[in-house]
């Protein structure tokens, strides 16, 4: 395969030239690239949003310390790259990932990286073709990850079933979900769509809206006030701005059983947090939150859906969703199904038309009677004298 140049050297050398951006994982790497950068990543199994975080940031090759599909199953992120034509490279190693240094220029052709025409780095090119293949393959290790499933739930339920079972150590927050309705959003590969969908619910509904780490600025640009927001500890970068965590009712942060919190810098900057210790991930915090204040249905915008998505994000947390999704059962409802089911309110103006059209109706009755041909007969008379 030759990689298509989207940079031409300035020796008119093939391949592709940029600017080197490393960082070891795609989605904490992807707020510093900026459009015709080479990404360098150390990120094993590349999921899905990580890699449309690359190509929003408008990377123009990916170059993976690791192997992009391992074989362990399914994911989804070399596919997002390859079809949206962002050349690839993998399996360069780690010695090759520590030698290519930020900001220098480098140029990429046929699985090489050379800086000042020096050969840093090689791997392997993959294409699209490549992916699809790797892909068939890795799917036949579902087998093997729900084997793992069933063991880690079981682990996951002894670990945590004072709270899915009863409730237990659920943070208390201010805002009341009884007789409401509860829209949890989280940053998912769909949810921009998904939220315009369900628009016209949440303006009409006014449902209590909780937002999973920094999805809550995106939300406030839109309009929509975040009445709780659940941060993970863990995940520092994927915090929203301090204006929106001041102006939410409920901060939540969740933490490992016996991690820190860190909500030291949260209550400098005049917020104060509530502290939600599970080992479940903050999604399904929020999900739980939602449950526990007795919310009529749970909506879920971004949640992930199918058993190859929750592969590919969180792989670590599959349990917690598993387990979070059967606690709630049949009140959560993804976002997809809201406007086959919610059409909105009855308008002013959808009552005028009803009415014109019966008023139509009736005339064209009218018209066909005797009295309604006299009616006409009279109007065709008067009508000069307009």
């Amino acid at each position: 395969m030759r990689l298509t140049s989207r940079h031409v050297a300035p020796t008119d050398l093939p391949g592709v030239v940029g600017t080197v951006r490393v960082g070891r994982r795609a989605d904490t790497l992807a707020p510093r690239l900026r459009p015709g950068d080479i990404a360098v990543i150390d990120h094993v199994d590349l999921d899905r949003v990580s890699a449309q975080a690359l190509v929003d940031a408008g990377a123009s090759l990916v170059v993976n310390a690791q192997p992009m599909i391992s074989g362990r199953f399914p994911n989804l992120g070399p596919e997002v790259l390859a079809r949206a034509g962002v050349p690839l490279v993998d399996g360069i190693g780690a010695d090759a990932f520590a030698a290519l240094s930020e900001g220098r220029q480098a140029r990429v052709h046929e699985g090489r990286v050379l800086v000042e025409e020096v050969e840093l780095a090689s791997g392997r090119e993959v294409d699209l073709a490549t992916v699809e293949s790797e892909m068939a393959a890795a799917r036949t290790g579902l087998v093997t990850q729900l084997e793992s499933l069933t063991r880690t739930s079981s682990e996951f339920l002894r670990r945590e079933q004072d709270l899915l079972l009863h409730g237990q150590g659920l943070p208390k927050p201010v805002t009341r979900f009884a007789d409401r309705s509860a829209v949890v959003v989280v940053g998912g590969p769909e949810h921009e769509a998904e939220l315009a969908a369900i628009r016209p619910y949440l303006k009409e509904q006014e449902p209590v809206v909780v937002a999973v780490g920094r999805v809550a600025d995106e939300l406030r640009s839109r309009g929509y006030r975040t009445d709780i927001v659940v941060l993970d500890a863990d995940d520092e970068t994927d915090r929203p701005s301090a204006v929106v965590l001041k102006a939410a009712r409920d901060v939540v942060v969740r933490c490992g059983p016996g991690r820190p919190s860190g909500v030291e810098g949260l209550e400098r900057m005049g917020v104060r947090p509530l502290v939600f210790e599970t080992s479940a991930t903050a999604e399904d915090a929020a999900l739980l939150l939602a449950d526990a204040g007795d919310a009529k249905v749970v909506i879920g915008v971004g949640l992930h859906a199918t058993l190859e998505e929750f592969l590919d994000r969180q792989r670590g947390g599959l349990a917690s969703t598993y387990l979070t999704r059967l606690r709630l059962g049949s009140r959560l409802v993804d976002a997809a199904a809201v406007p086959r089911l919610y059409s909105g309110r009855v308008r002013p103006h959808h009552l005028l038309l009803v009415m014109l059209a019966g008023f139509v109706a009736l005339a064209a009755s009218i018209s066909v009677t005797p009295v309604g041909q006299d009616w006409l007969d009279q109007l065709a008379d008067l009508w000069p004298l307009f």
